[in-house]
């Protein structure tokens, strides 16, 4: 089995355990599958209630992803790198936080000082991280669990203050 197969095989896993989810909250919405780079990403649209599977600041809809894995892991026996999207919002908070990059790479830039931004989710940290790689900036993640953060550095930040930088992966785990 290729690798896009075994995703699109997750995307089915979790579109099952979804519509299953819908059916029992009595909530429209369509899903849509895809893969991206090396991951399955599901997606809910179309239903006028969604925002409840979203909750504040996304809580419910992380909480959702990481059951959607479990589900995957169930019947797959793999763990799943799987993302869930449910009425854009995690589409709007990467835009939103592609631009909270690219204010802080521009700030780096011009300082040429390294930048903490605030406590992000492991999504958020992934994303910041991408930015700045693609910038030509290293960036590192510091702190543990809930203050967790993304650490900006100039382009010439030697290698020894860049040497515990972390590739984010956005692994599946519960504390995220």
């Amino acid at each position: 089995m290729t690798e896009v197969n075994k995703l699109e095989a997750e995307g089915d896993v979790a579109a099952d355990f979804l519509e299953e989810l819908l059916d029992i909250a009595d909530l429209d919405g369509d899903i849509d599958m895809d893969v991206d780079g090396d991951r399955a990403a599901v997606s809910i649209v179309g239903g006028n209630r969604l925002d409840h599977l979203v909750g504040r600041g996304g809580e419910v809809l992380d909480a959702l992803q990481e059951l959607t894995r479990l589900a995957v892991y169930r019947e797959t026996g793999e763990r799943s790198r799987l993302m869930l999207d449910i009425a854009g919002h995690r589409a709007a908070r990467r835009e939103e936080l592609e631009g909270v990059a690219r204010e802080a790479i521009a700030t780096v830039e011009s300082t040429g000082e390294p930048l903490a931004l605030s406590a992000m989710s492991a999504f958020e940290r992934k994303v910041v991280h991408d930015a700045v790689a693609d910038a030509g900036l290293v960036s590192e993640s510091e702190g543990t669990e809930k203050n967790r953060h993304v650490v900006i550095h100039p382009a010439s930040a030697s290698s020894s203050e860049s040497a515990g930088a972390e590739t984010q992966t956005d692994e599946p785990s519960v504390a995220e």
